[in-house]
């Protein structure tokens, strides 16, 4: 159902009401309390006395835009964002991605709309009624509440805090703030609780997110794919490099939970620059999935008696993305009819071949990038011991990519978006898919043509159709790449009791068996 259609922006008042009461963290982003004798808006999880008058908003920016400042005790910036309405096809969706890359930065309004294919009046009115609060105001909030975060954990100076939420002035960014809060930005640093300390060129900041999160399965996922020299996944974290631009220097992560329980990942930035401090952050949003809402995904997926089993067992499976569009392109190319552990030998030899190397290895063992779709336009991919038609289609995607005629735009639809990828020259349906559910993080995605997804659906030994896959899926839109992830994860868990099973009856039968001197090691 789009999102468009939906006919409520809030939970009931009554839900709202018990979720504050409780400080439950399943609520937090879906909705903010204005309390009206402060004049400052909270999470449902804040920590302050309960109050009698409050008015719930729909986002951080409806609240703001009715006069309220953000706590300082809970802190609005660190909620998750409303997953509900920003991922999808739905125009709000697709303009809210758009926002959240900066496309009002530098851009009007029209131009805006007509990326959605609105009008300008039409985007401004949809925003209101959805989220009570025109797309200038919530891309105004967003960079208001980034900077505070900046603000409060980092000691960035406020000149790069303002670079970094997108400000193209400290003038600009000093007025705004006051404005919007009643304080500049270096009386907010001298706040009880503004803890603005760094170890040495390492930037620390917390990544909100809404509970259920599965981190450990999270991390077993990328475990099982990660690049040797691009990336690094230990027990407890998730670690790689990142370009610079310009003439800055590279720069790496990592990502691992945050101490004592909070419902929050922990981001190390090593060499971090201030201009892309927002971009990096939203990449790892959207990579490690934190703005979902687990209960509306299981609310639509658990009415199917195949997935409610596995719901109930992982609540907290998020869908795994990928940090650069064109790496997981790559990836999904070298994983055609292919094992996984096959396709990451390829990738790791392609990316040592043509990454760029770094001038020292960072920690964790990373030493150069992926390549880009220059360093493999023309390259000769013989070597790494791909055939030719697949090398082929990796150097045909690059050109298409440097041309223009493929792209990772948030703009276009699911359909759209697969159509253009499935006219490149090797590039089936499954490819296309997988690269809109991994790069793009589109919640609707799905590999019909998956073999493993075709048998593990029936869970009886039969395999499905393609279209018998596809039409059982029907019902589980918007939410069918959750699906996806929770029937591979039950396929893996079975491969591996089986192969455990398979290995205890061979252990059983030589342990029956006489040892003889000429069958000793």
């Amino acid at each position: 159902m789009p999102v468009e259609s939906a006919t409520a922006v809030l939970p009931a008042t009554a839900t709202c009401d018990q979720a504050r009461r409780s400080r439950d963290p399943r609520f937090d982003g879906l909705f903010f309390t204005g309390v009206h004798s402060t004049r400052i808006y909270c999470r449902p999880v804040c920590p302050a006395p309960y109050a009698k008058r409050v008015t719930y908003y729909a986002s951080a920016a409806a609240a703001e835009a009715a006069g309220y400042r953000p706590c300082l005790r809970c802190r609005p910036e660190l909620s998750p964002g409303d997953g509900a309405w920003r991922r999808g096809d739905a125009a709000l969706a697709r303009a809210l991605t758009l926002i959240d890359q900066g496309a009002l930065a530098d851009a009007p309004l029209s131009v805006l709309a007509g990326r959605v294919g609105l009008g300008e009046r039409q985007l401004r009115r949809l925003f209101v009624e959805r989220l009570g609060a025109p797309p200038v105001g919530v891309h105004g909030t967003r960079r208001l509440l980034f900077a505070k975060q900046l603000l409060t954990e980092t000691a960035l100076p406020v000149t790069e805090v303002a670079m970094a939420a997108g400000f193209g002035s400290l003038r600009r960014f000093n007025t705004s703030f006051k404005d919007a809060y009643r304080m500049t930005p270096r009386e907010l640093r001298r706040q009880p609780g503004a803890a603005a300390k760094t170890d040495g060129d390492t930037l620390v900041l917390r990544l909100g997110y809404r509970p259920p999160y599965d981190f450990p399965a999270m991390l077993d996922f990328l475990r099982g794919r990660a690049l040797p020299g691009v990336e690094s996944v230990g027990d407890a974290h998730y670690a790689r490099v990142i370009a610079g631009t310009g003439d800055a220097p590279h720069g790496w992560l990592r990502i691992s939970a945050w101490p004592g329980g909070e419902h929050a990942l922990k981001l190390e930035l090593h060499a971090p620059q201030a201009g892309r401090l927002l971009d990096i952050v939203q990449r790892l949003r959207r990579m490690l999935d934190l703005d979902a809402d687990p209960q509306a995904i299981a609310d639509a997926l658990s009415n199917d008696e195949r997935l409610r089993p596995l719901l109930q067992a992982r609540p907290g499976l998020r869908l795994p993305g990928g940090w650069d569009g064109f790496e997981i392109a790559v990836r999904a190319v070298l994983g055609q009819q292919v094992s996984v552990a096959a396709a990451r030998t390829l990738a790791a030899r392609l990316a040592g071949r043509y990454g760029e190397p770094l001038p020292a290895a960072f920690g964790d063992g990373l030493e150069h990038l992926f390549p880009t779709p220059d360093a493999l336009a023309d390259a000769d991919l013989s070597a790494i011991g791909l055939t030719r038609a697949r090398a082929d289609t990796l150097r045909g995607m690059a050109r298409a990519l440097l041309e223009g005629r493929v792209d990772f735009r948030a703009e276009r639809t699911l359909d759209d978006f697969t159509a253009h990828w499935v006219a490149l020259p090797g590039i089936g349906p499954w490819t296309a898919q997988y690269i809109a559910m991994r790069a793009l993080g589109h919640p609707d995605a799905f590999p019909s043509e998956d073999l493993v997804l075709q048998k593990a659906l029936p869970a009886d030994g039969s395999r499905l159709t393609a279209k018998a896959l596809s039409v059982r899926a029907g019902a589980w839109r918007p939410w069918r790449a959750y699906a996806v992830i929770h029937l591979w994860k039950d396929a893996m868990a079975s491969t591996s009791h089986t192969t455990a099973a398979q290995s205890r009856a061979t252990a059983r039968k030589r342990a029956r068996t006489p040892t003889h001197e000429a069958d000793s090691p």
